[in-house]
């Protein structure tokens, strides 16, 4: 199964990338940043998915992405 990466998943573009992958049949990990808002309601319905992961991350911190990657090997 290919995985794929999704930052900005609580946003419109991401959340919407995100139900295109699922569809196609990848893993997806959705990435949020800790200090973004606490709404999800665009990304509520993926939980019911069990290739859906909700991560998160700063982009500012090389090593938190250097983990996600080598922990999902996205394609």
């Amino acid at each position: 199964m290919k995985t794929a990466m999704v930052s900005g998943i609580t946003g419109q573009d991401g959340s919407f990338l995100a139900e295109l992958l699922l569809y196609k049949g990848y893993k997806v990990i959705g990435l949020k940043r800790r200090t973004s808002s606490i709404h999800t309601e665009r990304i509520d319905h993926l939980y019911e998915n069990s290739n859906f992961e909700l991560k998160y991350f700063d982009l500012n911190d090389s090593a938190c992405i250097w983990k996600l990657i080598n922990d999902y090997k996205p394609d």
